[in-house]
């Protein structure tokens, strides 16, 4: 039942390219080219490359936006999910609901 619901309800919180592209249109109000040329420049790679999974996976490998267990081996010392969230915020300089949640959460317990 476990791999059945893993393959159901997604990537196990990880982005994938089309994801973050999506999250530009919506959130910055650019249009699909516009949105995948910005990507494609903050991950350093050409807008072919973000349909291309085997080129994808180094560059999220590269840029700590984290790897999709399902399909790729995950080390120790790999962001995580959560980690590789923080990183899409700051690498794409996007606002992230669940990060500035985290922060927001985890300084009150960083002024104990």
């Amino acid at each position: 039942m476990e791999g059945a619901h893993a393959q159901a309800a997604g990537m196990g919180g990880m982005r994938a390219a089309g994801d973050l592209v999506a999250r530009m249109q919506m959130s910055k109000r650019m249009r699909l080219k516009e949105a995948k040329e910005y990507v494609a420049g903050k991950l350093g790679c050409s807008t072919r490359d973000l349909s291309d999974p085997v080129a994808m996976e180094l560059i999220r490998k590269e840029n700590g936006l984290g790897l999709v267990a399902m399909t790729s081996s995950t080390q120790p010392g790999e962001p995580g999910m959560m980690e590789a969230k923080f990183n899409i915020a700051e690498k794409l300089d996007v606002h992230i609901n669940c990060v500035e949640q985290f922060k927001e959460r985890t300084s009150k317990f960083a002024q104990a």
